[in-house]
């Protein structure tokens, strides 16, 4: 039996004529695999999706020669416009889902992806969002294994959400944890706070800005490896995403019991961006970010760590930006460039709603 199923020739992969997407695609049928085939099979191609299983499957012994810890995480995107300068929700998903395993110190292997679609939604903007996340998916060196669609009647969903969770490994000695900021540590970001926030409120079109700015959409597992490899004994790391960099350092100085204090001056923000940011009354350390990511580092370390950071493209513009102190503890000060200080607090709710 063997022998004769390995003569058999490949799987014919299914077409889909429709070029809007309709309640039959989620009904388990044959316009469901037309659809699953031609979308996102043939996109995302790997041997694991291609068996066509209801789960993916690994060697476990393939994930031990990578580390001694399995990180696993998952997320959802409902970015309201689906398409922004600088990526789209499948860049978001995929990128956004690696850099929560990247933080850890993990090394990110495969995703998973579950569609939620409107009826009614044009096809090929769901190619072109499987598209990109395969570009994205191939640039961070990652697979997406496995995953489910479902559409829902107009109305009940805002065309297209995605959620992607995602597993890695972490290497045996990699110990980065938020609770493990000290005094003495400096404060390092890896370029340009805002831009994630600034470009989608500019995307939306409500506010008839102009501006040349992109959101910051990358993977960060490879800038990580650099530093990791400069430092291994990072204490925290944490992309800002919703929230800002202000979540963050709260969230670091809550969990390590110290008090983050940062110069306004040497955090890096694009003029565009406190443009837009004095217009609408934001705050550029509040605005979302899809690719910054916020380190605490042994202060012995964090010139050699930022010269690191600056030779890799997700890093050129990485800077210290402030010290962790022991008091005030479980607080967040921010030095401003008029010689005055102030607190960073966190918000109660968000500047911008659905911007990841």
């Amino acid at each position: 039996m063997n022998a004769v199923c390995q003569q058999m020739p490949a799987r014919v992969r299914r077409k889909l004529n429709s070029k809007t997407i309709t309640l039959a695609h989620g009904s388990g049928g044959k316009a469901m695999r037309d659809l699953i085939d031609d979308v996102f099979i043939s996109t995302f191609d790997n041997s694991q999706l291609d068996t066509l299983e209801d789960q993916a499957r690994f060697d476990l012994a393939a994930f031990n020669a990578l580390g001694n810890r399995l990180a696993m995480t998952t997320d959802s995107y409902v970015v309201d416009p689906l398409f922004f300068p600088g990526g789209d929700i499948g860049t978001l998903a995929v990128n956004g889902t690696v850099n929560d395993l990247a933080v850890s110190g993990a090394k990110p292997l495969y995703l998973t992806c579950a569609v939620i679609i409107e009826e009614g939604l044009d096809v090929d903007v769901l190619r072109k969002v499987a598209l990109s996340m395969q570009q994205a998916a191939n640039t961070a060196g990652v697979q997406i294994v496995t995953g489910d669609t479902k559409v829902v009647p107009r109305g009940a969903a805002d065309k297209l959400f995605i959620n992607t969770a995602g597993i890695g490994m972490i290497a045996e000695g990699v110990e980065i944890h938020a609770d493990n900021a000290r005094p003495g540590d400096a404060i390092i970001i890896n370029g340009f706070v805002g831009d994630h926030g600034a470009a989608i409120a500019d995307a939306r079109g409500e506010l008839a800005l102009e501006s040349s700015v992109q959101s910051d959409c990358q993977a960060l597992n490879g800038l990580i490896t650099v530093m990791l490899d400069t430092c291994p004994n990072i204490h925290s790391i944490r992309d800002a995403t919703r929230g800002g960099i202000a979540t963050v350092l709260n969230e670091f100085a809550e969990s390590s019991c110290t008090c983050m204090y940062l110069d306004e001056s040497a955090i890096p923000v694009r003029q565009e961006v406190r443009g837009l940011c004095e217009i609408l009354g934001l705050d550029p350390l509040y605005l979302a970010n899809e690719g910054k990511l916020i380190a605490i580092v042994p202060a012995e370390h964090a010139i050699t760590v930022v010269n690191a950071m600056n030779n890799h493209p997700a890093g050129e513009h990485a800077a210290i930006i402030g010290e962790v102190r022991e008091n005030p503890d479980n607080t967040v000060i921010l030095q401003t460039r008029f010689g005055g200080a102030r607190i960073v607090d966190m918000l109660v709710g968000e500047q911008l709603p659905r911007i990841c």
